[in-house]
């Protein structure tokens, strides 16, 4: 009989939910306004135009497509019968709690602080700061998608919702 010792394995949690970062999705079913994968960033799908090719070729998608994080535009090109990968990409409102050094405070809905998100640059940080020394409640929406997370706009909070 083999050794049982060699089938004892620990495996330690990694705080995940095992939910994967991407998914595979055929390139002829992308769509304007989607999300893809472009040169390992998550892109929203501007443009798109599909060329069909000689009498053996397979025709290709030619996609551009901007970082949601960053707004830099990217393009790619890819024959429809193969898959692209797809970011699994989510949209939270949390309550602005306080903006610290280059943080921000946020509470999410069962009371946990998340204080892990920095301040937008530009504009919409400005405003953000500003509105909250002023003293509004502001629910603020974070946007992850591949391990990566960022303020992409904020509301004042409705009043009487606590």
């Amino acid at each position: 009989m083999a050794d049982d010792a060699q089938h004892e394995h620990e495996f330690e949690a990694a705080g995940d939910s095992g939910a994967s970062a991407t998914y595979p999705l055929q390139c002829s079913a992308l769509r304007k306004g989607g999300f893809v994968v472009m040169k390992g960033r998550p892109c929203k799908v501007i443009d798109m135009s599909t060329s069909k090719t000689g009498k053996h070729g397979h025709a290709k998608v030619n996609y551009t497509g901007t970082d949601i994080f960053n707004g830099r535009k990217y393009e790619d090109m890819s024959p429809s019968t193969h898959n692209v990968d797809v970011p699994n990409v989510s949209r939270d409102e949390f309550v602005l709690i306080d903006v610290a050094e280059d943080f921000l405070s946020l509470m999410t809905e069962t009371g946990e602080m998340k204080e892990d998100v920095k301040i937008p640059e530009g504009e919409l940080g400005d405003k953000l700061k500003e509105e909250f020394a002023d003293g509004k409640e502001l629910l603020v929406t974070i946007l992850k998608a591949m391990g990566i997370e960022a303020a992409i706009s904020y509301k004042e909070a409705p009043k009487g919702n606590q």
